[in-house]
């Protein structure tokens, strides 16, 4: 049980239960622990070697559907990721029943990994791919007279591999496996390749998104008494004029950015349990006591950032109720775009202020091997990279046309500040990653356990409701004055980002797009290009805000 593997993680480990690695080109090594790190290092090597033939594989079946349709079809696709998703879910009931169920399998436990906040992601972005895989299969039913039986086998296949995973990622995100090594490491190597293969095609694919436009088009033409179109495919495959093929049309372009959510974060938390196979980790490691989160000692941070949450959900719903209704007019792209002229200079400003007081605080650098925050810098760098390229490529689009129109000097305002907050803000979180944690003072130890055991000794009636609010608040003002200038300025701060962070990745994340629909860059480059070029970008977009708030929580927490 849980119980038993947490016990067990934390007790002293007799040496007679681990079990050491060994591979067959490093059996002549002189000691066991020689060995042991030699077959540790070749098993992610060849597990390494496995997921790059298999991405190279499926991006060569994805590439070949690109450019030449007739010998490579989307089908075929299908069923390459078909077969890797059916063999993943062997691999992981394998797990489930069977590896982690021996003795001494799981000795200890990473602290670190499997955090609330991603596993809890994990679930959210999972059931909405469920969703999106339902609707798919809906608006394939429907139109089965024109569809392939393999659009309605693989979304159900991906029902399955989704529910799978996302149990397999829930429950065993922190083991540190000690037997089967090289059989784990291949699992989990093969289940990271099909979600990236499963992520590429979500980018690169646009069928369905191309369909549903051409069936907009057709409708408008007719609507406007024009000859309807030449192309017998496009009428032949058409959704009946019925609410639920609508609905499903809808929830599926609604839902699409999900999955592609879904695939990366996935990546992330399997990538930490590949590196943690065979890690063994010593006591000095693992924390005596967790961090705790805490709104004491920040005041300006949190009414900021709420005025800027609540601000940023009435622009958010302003746009969606345009969005949704008609085409979304010039002057909702104008609010749109200022608020985020406002809001990101002052981000920028207190990741820089941030940065300047890590620079002279006297704290020590945490260099504990940790494989957890080794990826979280990685995946902080390589997701701002998303939001970083689309907005070069709007800057290129928007100054070759007319950058003196007002929405377009906006836009390109907005870019420039986008990739000046992302830059910002990495420097601020990954430094403030590697800072060792701040030990609470005793002085407000003591007094935090006097107020509970007073708390505890009386009930509050009535009447002392008033005298308890205001003992209260005197006791969060004295807290707060206890803090230095310099963890004070940092907690506001990064409580500050948080919340700007969050509502950042709401906007985006449940429909906001206006980076696609103003219009602007989809005519410079063409649809299907910008649709690669946002489908690539705007995932990563909304996956960077997504992260930056658990590292900023971080940040706050050490502080």
């Amino acid at each position: 049980c849980h119980h038993c593997k947490s016990r067990s993680a934390s007790a002293p480990t007799d040496t007679s239960k681990i079990h050491y690695e060994k591979f067959w080109l490093y059996r002549h090594c002189s000691s066991v622990q020689q060995r042991d790190r030699q077959a540790q290092k070749a098993g992610q090597l060849f597990s390494g070697l496995l997921a790059m033939n298999v991405v190279f594989l499926g991006s060569a079946f994805i590439s070949s559907m690109i450019f030449n349709q007739v010998a490579i079809t989307l089908a075929d696709v299908w069923i390459l990721l078909s077969i890797l998703k059916v063999l993943c879910l062997f691999w992981v009931i394998y797990y489930l029943l069977g590896t982690s169920r021996l003795p001494h399998a799981v000795l200890y436990r990473d602290s670190h990994a499997g955090a609330i906040w991603i596993r809890g992601s994990v679930l959210l972005f999972g059931m909405c791919s469920i969703l999106l895989n339902v609707f798919q299969i809906g608006y394939s039913t429907i139109l089965i007279h024109c569809k392939s039986r393999v659009e309605i086998v693989f979304p159900s296949i991906g029902i399955l591999f989704i529910c799978t995973q996302a149990y397999f990622l829930w429950h065993h995100s922190k083991d540190c496996i000690q037997v089967q090594h090289n059989f784990t490491r291949c699992g989990l190597m093969l289940t990271i390749a099909t979600n990236l293969l499963l992520w590429l095609l979500a980018v690169t694919n646009d069928t369905l998104h191309v369909e549903i436009e051409s069936q907009l088009r057709e409708v408008e033409r007719r609507l406007a008494g024009k000859a309807p179109s030449s192309r017998n495919e496009t009428t032949l495959c058409t959704c009946p004029n019925t609410t639920i093929c609508k609905v499903f049309q809808k929830g599926y372009i609604l839902l699409y950015p999900f999955n592609t959510e879904y695939c990366l974060v996935c990546c992330s938390v399997l990538y930490v349990m590949w590196k943690n196979v065979g890690r063994r980790i010593s006591h000095h490691h693992v924390p005596h006591t967790k961090p705790k989160f805490k709104l004491q000692g920040v005041v300006f941070g949190p009414l900021l950032g709420t005025a800027a949450v609540i601000i940023g959900a009435c622009v958010f719903m302003m746009y969606q109720i345009q969005a949704t209704s008609l085409a979304p007019s010039r002057q909702v792209f104008v609010i749109y775009y200022s608020y985020y002229i406002v809001l990101l200079p002052l981000m920028s400003v207190g990741a820089v202020i941030g940065t300047i007081i890590h620079a002279l605080e006297k704290k020590e650098l945490d260099t504990l091997k940790n494989p957890t925050r080794s990826l979280d810098v990685v995946l902080l760098m390589g997701a701002a990279l998303g939001q970083i390229g689309m907005s070069y490529f709007s800057i290129v689009a928007l100054v070759a046309t007319d950058p003196r129109d007002l929405l377009n000097s906006l836009i390109l305002s907005y870019s420039v500040l986008l990739i000046f907050q992302n830059i910002t803000q990495n420097v601020f979180v990954i430094d403030g990653l590697h800072r060792r944690r701040t030990p609470p003072g005793k002085e407000e130890d003591t007094k935090e356990e006097q107020n509970r055991e007073a708390y505890s000794q009386r009930r509050v009636s009535v009447l002392e409701l008033g005298q308890e609010i205001r003992k209260a608040s005197l006791s969060y003002i004295q807290t707060y004055s206890h803090l230095s200038w310099k963890r004070r300025v940092l907690r506001e701060i990064s409580f500050f980002l948080v919340l700007c962070n969050i509502i950042l990745w709401v906007m985006p994340t449940f429909g906001a797009h206006p980076v696609f629909e103003n219009g602007m860059e989809r005519s410079f480059y063409g649809y299907s290009t910008w649709f690669v070029i946002v489908n690539f970008g705007l995932p990563l977009g909304v996956f960077y805000r997504m992260h930056s708030v658990g590292g900023l929580l971080e940040v706050y927490v050490t502080a």
